[in-house]
């Protein structure tokens, strides 16, 4: 294998953040005294969450703005007299307890850890990606973390790669990889910077964006070969 260097997104790509995310939510709105209509809410919470995410990344709203805003838009736009900044506490204290691994991401760290060096890049707050890789069972099997706070930076922002990369060490770029779930962050990020990338896409969606991977795969198990120049299925 040519590759040395392996950066992964984290969630939803070794962590199922989908799964997290759900308890993680309707754990703080239960602690809020919320009992009805919680699923309805959660859904609002989501489109909220994406946009100022995508805000987040072209570099137009703080990650501190995010974390509290997006509570109180979506208690705002229900007309529910809930404390935001009391939600943000409680949903990031409960998320960093929540961890659900994608399948076969401990084998996949495991085993490109014995190839080269496996870092993780991730927009996420530090504090608590920190805390849930550790909780995870990979971190013995990562080299280093690389975090968009810690840099000033965020995916696809080809500054954060530069980042991850110095964090690495001494590398060619025809020596890293890039392995994550979304387009417009992961596989556009690498597009960017120059190195090659593997698209982890289990639902099989169609690329309708700019981003071109190098690879693509459905499942986890399929890294390895894939990057190996052997035909996945």
């Amino acid at each position: 294998m040519k590759y040395k260097l392996f950066l992964f997104d984290l969630d939803d790509t070794l962590l199922d953040f989908k799964a997290s995310e759900t308890l993680s939510f309707v754990r703080t709105m239960q602690e809020l005294g919320l009992r009805d209509g919680i699923d309805g809410l959660f859904r609002q919470y989501q489109a909220v969450n994406l946009e100022l995410w995508k805000k987040f990344e072209e570099g137009s709203v703080s990650k501190d703005f995010l974390k509290v805003e997006r509570f109180r838009a979506t208690f705002q736009s229900k007309g529910l007299e809930l404390d935001p900044e009391a939600a943000s506490r409680a949903y990031l204290e409960s998320l960093s307890d929540t961890v659900v691994l994608i399948d076969g991401a401990k084998t996949l760290c495991a085993t490109l850890a014995g190839v080269g060096k496996v870092g993780i890049i991730t927009n996420g707050v530090e504090s608590i990606q920190n805390r849930r890789i550790a909780s995870s069972g990979l971190l013995e099997h990562i080299s280093f973390v690389a975090t968009s706070e810690a840099c000033g930076f965020a995916k696809p922002d080809g500054r954060f790669f530069d980042y991850a990369a110095k964090m690495a060490g001494a590398f060619a770029k025809d020596e890293m990889v890039i392995v994550g779930d979304r387009l417009d962050a992961d596989i556009l990020g690498a597009n960017r910077y120059g190195i090659e990338s593997c698209w982890f896409n289990p639902a099989r969606a169609a690329n309708e964006s700019a981003a071109l991977p190098t690879y693509e795969v459905a499942s986890l198990g399929d890294i390895v070969p894939s990057l190996q120049g052997l035909a996945v299925c």
